[in-house]
């Protein structure tokens, strides 16, 4: 059982701040290697976009093929919470220049044996549901 005094250790928030700049990075120069690499290599990661459901690394990866591009962006609430030495979540908000919506990501991060990787993700627009 993880305890409060688990929650929150400044080296595991350092560690998966620097491995979540790596994804960031990677997704403003559009490398989708780079990015496959940041995702669990296992049928049962997640990523759920604004417009896909993607299960599986294989179909996280196929759909990196069909971008061409990512717009620059701007976060902004960037939140990590470092669960244990070997868990974490990131949550952001984001921005597109000349988008009036305001995006927003979750990942959760784990490390494993090859480095802190992306286990599910979510991205969504918050007007999608103030309906």
């Amino acid at each position: 059982m993880t305890s409060m005094a688990d929650i929150d250790d400044q080296t595991v928030i350092a560690e998966v701040a620097a491995a979540f700049a790596g994804y960031e990075r990677a997704l403003m120069n559009y490398d989708p290697a780079a990015l496959d690499e940041f995702f669990w290599r296992d049928e049962r990661a997640i990523r759920f976009g604004v417009a896909e459901n993607l299960y599986g690394h294989a179909a996280i990866a196929a759909y990196r093929r069909t971008r061409s591009s990512v717009p620059g962006r701007a976060l902004a609430n960037t939140r990590i919470t470092a669960i244990g030495r070997d868990a974490a979540t990131v949550s952001t908000e984001f921005t597109y220049p000349g988008d009036p919506r305001t995006g927003r990501q979750s990942q959760t991060w784990a490390r494993l044996p090859e480095g802190w990787r992306v286990i599910a993700a979510h991205v969504s627009f918050r007007e999608e549901f103030e309906r």
